[in-house]
């Protein structure tokens, strides 16, 4: 099965067009413009002096670079942002070492110590560049950005593969893998491949250090790719990692690498992710533990381990029809990724925690500030230290139509739901859906090729109203012609959702969901403490306009307050006070004044 490319596909309005444009015209010069500002691009001009550089601070630039491309070959324009990247360009031509090395930081501060420690990125930073130099060539035709790091893979393959200078055999965070197997596609030069799987293959197969902190699952490093059974370690390196793995499977038809592929994905689906498609509960190494172990105060559930998620369920959609993967997808795209980034596009959350209790954030009292082990913040910022989050944002957004479309051989299949237009070789769709609102979708296709149509019955929809027929997680139509029309209700009602009981934080504890969207209370509009709230099952939940925000509702339900409480302990009381409770998405949080928040709420 293929996914069809963002190319083919427009967004026409409604929801995700709105998030889309905001990304474009907000976001995208948000990021640049904090990024100018602490020195993200001046690495790359090499301007020397007190400029400051971090180990990490190629790959920020780049995936701004890979957004913008994106952002230029799907609706041109941009001159602006080009005139940036190709004096970017211009003065890494001038600066990389005459070998093709090409690194802000090692160059500017330790020469002598390249691909001497496998900790500091190097190879994560190459496999962005890379990533951006190929789309930025397909967007604008334009080579010296990708000719500068042809010739840094180059000496990557001679420093790892054929001369082994390199005092490391595998990256400590993978991407470049992704990254190479890009490149064969992109130039069909097998050489590519043949270096993408030297560096799976490799990974795993001896002891290599990382962090004195860390064991080698940390980096993924415990065992080779095809053995590994469980999601562990640093989230977004699992996810990269587990993403080339099965892009590398699709392309050399690697059984084996599938099967690992699923059962690792099975792994994080089944026991390690939150209900908003977030994963890597723990701030202690942004990593996955063990199974269920989900808290909601303390939850890291870093934006680009979200955004590698959708990656690795994007790869495995290609290997055949399985709406799950789809479903993860949708999961991720309604909920993590959105939260990821305010209403006004400008700020955004590096970790998206599922409570706030404003009185915790600085419980500890007693321990200096250098020591604390902070809970995540309570509101977005514009740039970070470890800035990876905003530019991966903006470079997801901008492709964001990936998504929504497969084909297989004479089917076209219908993933995700949206207001777009599909226009390729085989057919012109318009499909009219908007699951902020309501289930309710049309599909209509002319100049049509295909002959069966699959759409996705989502997770959450338990009826639809179709003339088509259903085949497990599909609704099928047979011998569609040119022309085809029809519509679809997935019959979107407000549902309470559970959670598996060895997950303690959530025993006694439900979840409103309207279709995809995880909804949550927040002190700003209920009464308060959150956790003496209580919401009823037995009623239903009124939807209710939000302000002037078009594009999602709020909730209105039933539910009970505790008896107001004097001290620490008493006798149990069971009178409780009817309250009406107000949900907001889960993805608006935080966008007000700093208040508590809670997914999780207790059952009355």
């Amino acid at each position: 099965m293929k996914n069809i490319s963002f190319l083919n596909v427009k967004l026409d309005g409604g929801f995700w067009k709105s998030r889309y444009d905001l990304n474009a015209e907000v976001s995208l010069q948000s990021v640049y413009k904090r990024f100018e500002e602490t020195d993200r691009f001046n690495g790359l001009r090499f301007k020397g002096g007190d400029t400051k550089v971090d180990i990490f601070y190629d790959s920020d630039a780049a995936k701004w670079i890979e957004a913008v491309a994106y952002l230029v070959e799907r609706n041109g324009g941009y001159e602006r942002e080009q005139e940036i990247i190709d004096e970017i360009a211009e003065k890494m031509a001038q600066n990389r070492l005459e070998n093709g090395y090409i690194n802000s930081y090692f160059i500017a501060r330790e020469p002598q110590n390249i691909f001497t420690r496998r900790q500091d990125h190097e190879l994560y930073c190459a496999g962005h560049l890379i990533e951006a130099a190929i789309a930025y060539k397909r967007a604008t035709g334009k080579t010296k950005l990708f000719d500068i790091m042809l010739d840094y893979v180059d000496f990557i393959e001679r420093a790892f593969i054929t001369e082994k200078t390199a005092r490391f055999t595998t990256c400590g965070h993978e991407e470049i893998e992704i990254a190479l197997l890009k490149l064969y596609e992109y130039t069909e030069n097998k050489r590519y491949l043949d270096m993408a799987m030297f560096f799976l293959n490799e990974r795993g197969r001896k002891p290599e250090n990382c962090y004195e902190f860390a064991l080698d699952n940390y980096d993924q490093s415990n065992a080779p790719v095809r053995e590994l059974k469980e999601a562990e370690g640093h989230a977004v390196r699992a996810a990269y990692l587990y993403t080339a793995m099965s892009d590398a499977a699709f392309i050399t038809g690697d059984k084996s690498l599938l099967s690992a592929c699923e059962t690792l994905f099975d792994d994080i689906v089944d026991k390690k992710m939150y209900i908003t498609g977030g994963i890597g509960s723990n701030r202690v190494g942004e990593a996955f533990t063990v199974p269920y172990d989900l808290p909601n105060l303390e939850a890291y559930s870093e934006s680009c381990a979200a955004i590698g998620l959708l990656l690795f369920a994007l790869s495995m959609q290609k290997h055949g029809r399985n709406a799950k993967y789809a479903d993860v997808i949708e999961r991720v795209m309604y909920n993590n990724l959105l939260s990821s980034t305010s209403l006004n596009g400008r700020e955004f959350f590096y970790e998206n925690p599922l409570e706030i209790h404003l009185a915790s954030v600085d419980k500890q009292t007693s321990i200096a500030p250098q020591g604390r082990t902070p809970l995540p913040i309570a509101h977005r910022l514009e740039v970070f230290g470890c800035s990876c989050c905003p530019p991966n944002i903006n470079r997801i957004f901008a492709r964001i139509g990936d998504v929504f479309f497969s084909e297989e051989e004479d089917a076209l299949v219908v993933n995700q739901f949206a207001c777009v237009t599909l226009k390729n070789e085989k057919t012109e769709l318009t499909m009219k859906a908007d699951f902020a609102k309501d289930g309710k979708t049309s599909l209509s296709l002319r100049n049509n090729r295909y002959k069966r149509l699959y759409v996705r019955k989502p997770s959450w929809c338990d009826k639809c109203e179709t003339t088509g027929h259903i085949e497990g997680d599909y609704i099928v139509f047979e011998n569609i012609g040119e022309t085809f029309a029809t519509e679809i209700d997935f019959c979107m009602r407000p549902y309470f959702a559970e959670c598996n009981p060895d997950v303690r934080d959530n025993c006694g504890r439900i979840a409103l969901c309207y279709g995809p969207t995880v909804y949550c209370l927040e002190a700003a509009d209920n009464p308060q403490p959150l956790n003496g709230l209580s919401v009823r099952v037995d009623a239903d939940a009124e939807k209710k306009a939000f302000g002037d925000e078009p594009h999602f509702y709020a909730f209105i339900a039933e539910g009970e307050k505790d008896a107001d409480f004097g001290g620490l302990y008493r006798k149990a009381k069971f009178e409780r006070e009817r309250v009406l409770l107000t949900f907001r998405p889960y993805w608006t949080f935080a966008n007000r004044e700093k208040c508590d928040m809670l997914v999780w709420v207790r059952r009355a």
